[in-house]
Order: structure tokens, then C-alpha cells, then sequence
């Protein structure tokens, strides 16, 4: 009888479930379906279930996500607004959404390194938004941390 192989070091198995960038993805898609039409949070959920990379993602992370952003929206929104140089409604729709799921996740989800957001959202802009719409998404969201983050900031600097 043969020992059972090895799997190369370099092959990384992510658990099935368990994938935070899956999690903000389809975060993403679903705060984005509810800028543009104004779907309501339970549709919203029940079509997210349906997409293929649903099984991929951390499933109460993505609800946690999700949720959190629909409930604090007008907040995320007015927060947002004053790192902005054009109006809240004047974003492209997509970049909108990619700032208030950071934004959410740089306010009320202390558990995340203000670095890992902006990193996020950057990437997110990158893979779904405009040209150079991750430069803007990192400028706002970094202004945004040392305002909701001062402390982490600082301890982070030294």
C-alpha cells in the first residue's frame, strides 16, 4: 500500500463557505441592485442566492455585510459625503456602493484592520469600476479611516 500524496506547498485550498472577498463581492452586487433599482433587501437576498459564487462566500459575513449597509445607508451616505468632490448622487452607481460596504466596514466592524478595508475596496473598484475609480475609492475611504479610526491610525504609526 502507497502513502497518499502530498499536495504541493504552493496549492492553497480555501474552505468552501469561508471566502471574505466572495462575501464582499456579492455584497457589492447586491447593494449595487438596490441603488439601481430599488429592489427590496429579501429580493435582493433570494436573487444573491442564486449566483454561482454564493457557496463561496462567508454566508453570515455576506448577511452582515449586506444587511448592515441597507440599515445604515442614509448614515454611510452622509459620512461618505464630506471626503467627496461632487454630490453623493453625482457617483457613478457602482463606486457609490464600493463606499458605503467600506464604509460600513470602517465604522461599525472594528474586527477588520482599517488597512484590509481600504485594500478591499480598492480592489473592488478595480475589478468592477471605472478607469481610475480605485484612486478615488482609496482617497475617500483613506480620509474616512482617520476620521472613524483615529486611534488605529496612530497606534499604527508609531
Amino acid at each position: 500500500m502507497s502513502a497518499p500524496e502530498k499536495k504541493p506547498a504552493a496549492v492553497k485550498t480555501a474552505k468552501a463557505g469561508r471566502n471574505r472577498r466572495k462575501s464582499r463581492e456579492l455584497a457589492l452586487k447586491g447593494i449595487y441592485q438596490g441603488l439601481m433599482n430599488q429592489s427590496e433587501l429579501r429580493t435582493i437576498l433570494r436573487d444573491l442566492a442564486d449566483d454561482p459564487d454564493f457557496h463561496r462566500a462567508d454566508e453570515p459575513f455576506f448577511r452582515q455585510l449586506i444587511e448592515g449597509v441597507a440599515e445604515h445607508m442614509p448614515e454611510l451616505d452622509h459620512r461618505i459625503s464630506s471626503f467627496l468632490d461632487r454630490t453623493v448622487a453625482e457617483l457613478s452607481p457602482i463606486e457609490h456602493a464600493i463606499l458605503c460596504l467600506s464604509a460600513y466596514e470602517l465604522i461599525h466592524d472594528l474586527s477588520v484592520p482599517y488597512r484590509v478595508v481600504i485594500n478591499e475596496g480598492v480592489e473592488l473598484a478595480k475589478l468592477y469600476g471605472g478607469t481610475d475609480g480605485h484612486k478615488y475609492v482609496n482617497g475617500v475611504l483613506d480620509k474616512l479611516a482617520a476620521e472613524a479610526r483615529p486611534g488605529e491610525i496612530k497606534s499604527l504609526s508609531r
